[in-house]
């Protein structure tokens, strides 16, 4: 069975998982092999109807902790689930089609424990599946929210904050949750530092169709004015810088 540390963990990993069963494993096992070691990774099963349970559960380790949202509400929710059930002091991200490189723990708490950021990131990799080409992205060293406000600067599955600091911050069940997550805590953190370095891979299983990009601009734009409540000229001059890298990102 899958127990538990005795006491709470200093990390605490969140992972959703909705029919995962092609890359659940790999997810799960490039955390495991953390260097760094005192941690509980959280994974909440979003009611999959795949054999994502027997994978999960097939897993020995004293650091899982297995959870069941048997409302499958989708991946807010989820992680929601996850970040309320959770006692570490550093709460991190990765889903269930995302892998962590061995150091990542370890590079970042280092930086952490050093006590000037509350909230590490680092650069990262994406993979495109369906043409298995790898691309970089890569950001500011030390990032504000002005900076989060233009763009999205923290790829979920590399930031860590300090929950401590920051309090528990859960994600609302809108488009972009991830990107406003983020952002609130960034608004909180003021800085965050960004280790120049690739230390996770996101993968893509399918380059976004004309209607997917479509739909993710209307989400950042529904951020903009309606849950940050900026006027429509603020909402303009920075929905065509978001725009205009958003594009970058694609060349």
């Amino acid at each position: 069975m899958m127990g538990l540390f005795m006491g709470n963990e200093t990390v605490s990993i969140i992972m959703p998982a909705y029919n995962a069963e092609e890359t659940i494993k790999d997810s799960i096992l490039s955390i495991l092999k953390q260097t760094y070691e005192d941690f509980k990774l959280y994974i909440i099963n979003d009611n999959s109807s795949d054999s994502t349970e027997h994978i999960i559960k097939s897993i020995i380790d004293e650091r899982i902790v297995y959870l069941l949202n048997r409302n499958g509400k989708g991946v807010s929710s989820a992680r929601n689930v996850g970040i309320a059930a959770c006692n570490g002091r550093y709460i991190a991200f990765c889903d269930s089609d995302d892998v962590w490189f061995e150091t990542k723990l370890e590079e970042q708490l280092k930086i952490l424990s050093a006590g000037n950021y509350k909230v590490v990131c680092s650069n990262y990799e994406v993979f495109y599946a369906d043409t298995n080409v790898i691309k970089e992205r890569r950001f500011k060293e030390v990032i504000t929210y002005n900076n989060m406000l233009q763009s999205n600067h923290i790829g979920n599955l590399t930031g860590i904050y300090d929950s401590t600091q920051i309090g528990k911050v859960y994600q609302q069940e809108i488009g972009h949750e991830d990107y406003l997550m983020w952002l609130t805590i960034v608004k909180k953190a003021k800085l965050v530092y960004c280790i120049q370095k690739n230390l996770a891979r996101y993968y893509i299983h399918n380059t976004g169709l004309s209607s997917n990009k479509f739909t993710a601009a209307m989400w950042q734009w529904n951020i903009y004015r309606r849950v940050l409540s900026f006027s429509l000229f603020k909402s303009l001059v920075l929905f065509f810088i978001y725009s205009v890298r958003a594009l970058a990102k694609r060349l």
